[in-house]
């Protein structure tokens, strides 16, 4: 029986990363006998541009309908003078919703062929960094009413609202402490409870949650600390869970010390399908069309498609042995190093289709 991939090439480098991914899945499919059906759909500044919305009716149709959902990157300077409910942005975050995907699985993996491009001290990187950041993504302050901004006593004045149910809690916190059975059962939650409401919540309801996972240690941590301690030693770390803000920011953290944000994939996910998958970097405008792009951290999102959001894992697992395949001896211009060779995008792509062929 087939299954249904919507591709969301989006802005920018979207298109020619997408389009690599695609190459790596379609591989992997026949490879192992499978059968794979691409639709493709706009969202973000392209949808716009075409229709006038970010994220169309058409485009909510045909990832529903979908097995999976690969996405590239949206937004660019193009679009910056769009009201807020018209860029680009708002057409990932729409989607999220429409999906119900409130959770975010992101790894942070430093692979030993890229230990040279890694920006730790060499005795911090030689401890080893393999961690996954699970961040929930529908709610918080990104979404928490009410918000906007007014003039108050004669200033103008901006306000956002930090906003957690407990339910919301609960089930993010499942995600995390399901992840962390399958990898060194330690979540480390993180919050800001010395300070906010909202986080006493979040580590009451977290703590209560962890009763019905007795084999998996929890730990608790203040978001500054953790901040620092993900570049002080992060081998410290196997599962960090946390909320949309602090999510946002500590992952992002968790992959440039890796080397490079070209390297790194993601998942969101919900209660049911489909799931979400997407490189962690952005549009990148300033070398789209150039053929310069990683498409590697696009590759490796495919290989959680495959493994996450399909049930596919040896597909998955062989997508994940031709990248590291590629790494020892082609780079593209972002993860360069002296003695490999510099290809492009689509030749990239290519090398790694091939490895998985055989």
């Amino acid at each position: 029986m087939s299954k249904t991939i919507c591709l969301l090439p989006g802005d920018g480098i979207g298109t020619e990363i997408v389009a690599q991914g695609r190459k790596a899945l379609e591989a992997a499919a026949k490879r192992s006998g499978k059968e794979l059906v691409f639709t493709e759909a706009l969202i973000g500044g392209a949808a716009y541009d075409a229709t006038g919305n970010p994220l169309p009716a058409q485009t909510v149709a045909a990832c529903r309908a979908a097995d999976a959902v690969f996405l590239g990157a949206v937004g660019g300077p193009k679009w910056d003078s769009l009201p807020p409910e018209k860029r680009p942005e708002k057409g990932i975050l729409g989607i999220r919703k429409e999906l119900g995907l409130f959770a975010n699985l992101r790894p942070a993996l430093l692979l030993p062929e890229l230990a040279g491009a890694c920006l730790l001290k060499p005795e911090t990187a030689q401890k080893g960094l393999d961690l996954i950041v699970v961040r929930e993504l529908t709610g918080d302050i990104y979404f928490g009413q009410p918000r906007g901004i007014e003039e108050r006593n004669g200033v103008r004045t901006g306000y956002n609202t930090m906003l957690y149910s407990e339910e919301e809690i609960r089930r993010i916190a499942r995600v995390g402490f399901e992840t962390a059975m399958k990898r060194k059962k330690c979540v480390c939650s993180i919050d800001k409870s010395n300070v906010l409401e909202t986080s006493r919540l979040w580590r009451e309801i977290v703590s209560d949650v962890a009763k019905s996972y007795p084999e998996v240690e929890l730990s608790h941590m203040y978001v500054d600390n953790a901040a620092m301690q993900l570049v002080r030693d992060p081998s410290q770390f196997d599962v960090l869970l946390t909320g949309n803000l602090f999510g946002d920011i500590l992952s992002d953290e968790a992959a440039a010390i890796t080397g490079s944000l070209g390297m790194l994939p993601s998942a969101s996910m919900g209660s049911t399908a489909p799931a979400l998958f997407e490189p962690i970097h952005g549009s990148a405008p300033d070398i789209a069309g150039q053929d310069k792009a990683n498409p590697l951290a696009t590759i490796l999102s495919a290989a959680m498609l495959l493994r996450l959001g399909l049930d596919m894992p040896e597909e998955a697992a062989c997508i994940e042995q031709a990248v590291s395949r590629a790494l020892k001896d082609y780079r593209t211009a972002d993860i360069m190093e002296e003695g490999k060779t510099l290809v492009g995008c689509e030749r990239m792509g290519d090398i790694v289709a091939g490895y998985i062929l055989g």
